[in-house]
């Protein structure tokens, strides 16, 4: 197989072509997610569909994926969509046994740049949801309360708004993820460590690039 440069991400996974053709005009992040439970729970065999594709990738297919994903602390996350004109990216995270896991952004209550849905594949995850009081800014944290928590499995799919303060403390062996990201709602997001109470902002590196000169 063999991809053209403006196609690679039709080429690279060609079961979610028609994922994307859903999300495109959904018309917000509601919406989208209703259309991506939808088309989730109607592929049963989603996860031997993303298996097939993957198999099917060549060395150069492969290094686009590579190129476009990233390792974090606590998973890697796997881009196995992204077109400039689509609202919505496609990912795969797969998480890291939680032994392996080291202490960062992911293992404090935070929140996110942008709107995501998730669906479970493999294994599973314990997620909690924070409410959170802000200082004056907005720009940090002042202090979480639980507002409440489940277990993740396969075939559960859950929605996560850009200002919904979340954590995933425990994860089984072996879990994945499929999920849609939308595109930046905001230019940075926060952490709090409950134990610490140190709350953080961060921006990423697409973001401070823009005066990163007048810094130095």
């Amino acid at each position: 197989m063999s991809c053209r440069d403006d196609a690679v991400a039709d080429c690279l996974m060609p079961s979610l072509q028609g994922l994307a053709g859903e999300l495109g005009d959904a018309g917000g992040f509601a919406a989208a997610h209703e259309r991506f439970t939808r088309w989730v729970r109607d592929r049963p065999d989603l996860l031997e569909q993303l298996r097939a594709d993957l198999r099917a990738l060549s060395p150069r297919q492969a290094a686009v994926l590579a190129a476009g994903s990233r390792e974090v602390t606590t998973h890697f996350a796997w881009r196995l969509r992204y077109e400039k004109a689509e609202p919505f990216s496609v990912w795969l995270h797969e998480y890291k046994p939680r032994r392996d896991w080291l202490p960062g952004y992911a293992n404090t209550v935070h929140n996110h740049r942008y709107d995501f849905s998730t669906a479970m594949l493999t294994g599973g995850y314990w997620h909690e949801w924070f409410d959170v009081e802000l200082d004056s800014s907005g720009e940090f944290v002042r202090a979480a309360t639980s507002a409440g928590s489940r277990m993740l499995l396969p075939g559960m799919v859950c929605a996560v708004a850009a200002d919904r303060f979340h954590r995933i403390p425990r994860v089984k062996d072996g879990t994945a993820t499929f999920l849609i990201k939308s595109r930046p709602v905001k230019t940075w997001s926060l952490s709090f460590d409950p134990d610490t109470r140190v709350s953080r902002r961060h921006v990423p590196v697409e973001v401070r690039v823009c005066d990163l000169a007048e810094r130095l």
